[in-house]
């Protein structure tokens, strides 16, 4: 059974095809998909996107969150991960992605609780780029 995977945020489709797996990491874990997958969603978290293309190749991303549905239909498994924020990994500029991380390690020290909370969650999405382009 074949599984087809659309990769989009609001503003564009990133990556939609054919593949063999989807591992994805949902707020309770990571979690593999296939074809003839059970119907169900799940939140994902801000961390890599592993798509197992037909013939083996590896196609990368990040996703900063959002959701990932997963239904059958008359054969065909579809995927749809919905994405606030996502990259391929071949589109991740490494040294930007350091730059980031490092300026906003170097704030943490002058903001207050409710602005830390909201450096943590873009320190999360710098480290999960850097960690997956390299």
């Amino acid at each position: 059974m074949s599984l087809e995977v659309h990769l989009v945020t609001p503003e564009r489709e990133i990556w939609i095809g054919q593949a063999e797996m989807l591992i994805a990491r949902g707020v309770d874990g990571e979690l593999g998909i296939l074809g003839g997958h059970q119907p169900m969603l799940v939140q994902l978290v801000i961390g890599p996107l592993r798509i197992h293309r037909e013939g083996g190749e590896l196609l990368a991303a990040v996703v900063d969150g959002g959701f990932l549905h997963v239904g059958t239909h008359e054969g065909v498994t579809r995927a749809d991960v919905l994405a606030s924020q996502a990259e391929l990994a071949a589109e991740i500029d490494v040294e930007q992605a350091r730059r980031t991380l490092a300026e906003l390690e170097s704030r943490g020290a002058e903001l207050e609780e409710a602005e830390l909370e909201v450096l943590k969650l873009e320190m999360r999405k710098a480290q999960a780029r850097v960690k997956l382009a390299g």
